[in-house]
């Protein structure tokens, strides 16, 4: 037996809803991009979206549950950017990362400020970021033995030791490139790579 359709009128709402969720959600990529997380305002957020602060915490019930839903969004752009890792080296991800980082300045920004704010031991999200920059070197180092393995990475390259100054040149070319966009990311993650990874033809 199936499930009656539901009412036009609640899919209608349904969407209506999902539709108001995605516009804070962009709206809060602004604010939070600007101000940070500590510093934006939810109210600044409700009113960029034509709300009031209650009907905002209808859809979200609390500032770090919207950032949540921030950043899982964020995440989820920057893996389908990556592209599939059965398929691409991980150099050829960060690659594709680099570029795409280059076209999502608000949510490159909102990065960049968050992470910058977690590096207080006594901010909330301080251990988590922690771990999330644990988590992504444990994989990379993976990724760059298996890189060794087939001839594409340098062999005398520490993989633990590069996959965390893969992610210190990421980053520190984002916060150039926030300053000054004439900063050509790719190019220059590029130029690190060859210079410092890639096996020599």
């Amino acid at each position: 037996m199936t499930d009656a359709p539901a009412p036009r009128g609640r899919r209608g709402s349904y969407a209506k809803g999902q539709q108001t969720r995605q516009r804070i959600v962009d709206e809060a990529v602004v604010v939070f991009g600007r101000s940070g997380v500590t510093a934006g305002s939810l109210r600044e957020v409700a009113t960029r979206v034509g709300l009031t602060p209650a009907g905002l915490l209808h859809h979200f019930a609390s500032k770090e549950e919207l950032f949540a839903e921030v950043l899982r969004q964020r995440d989820e752009r920057v893996r389908a950017a990556a592209g599939d890792p059965h398929e691409h080296t991980l150099v050829e991800q960060m690659r594709k990362v680099v570029a795409h980082n280059a076209t999502t300045r608000g949510l490159t920004s909102l990065y960049t400020l968050v992470v910058a704010e977690a590096s207080d031991p006594a901010h909330p999200s301080h251990e988590a970021f922690a771990e999330r920059y644990r988590r992504s070197a444990a994989t990379a180092a993976d990724l760059l033995r298996a890189g060794q393995a087939a001839g594409e990475v340098r062999a005398d390259v520490d993989p633990e030791r590069a996959a965390r100054l893969l992610s210190a040149v990421m980053d520190g070319l984002q916060q150039q490139w926030l300053l000054d966009e004439t900063v050509d990311m790719p190019a220059l993650f590029a130029e690190f790579v060859r210079g410092y990874l890639e096996s020599p033809a």
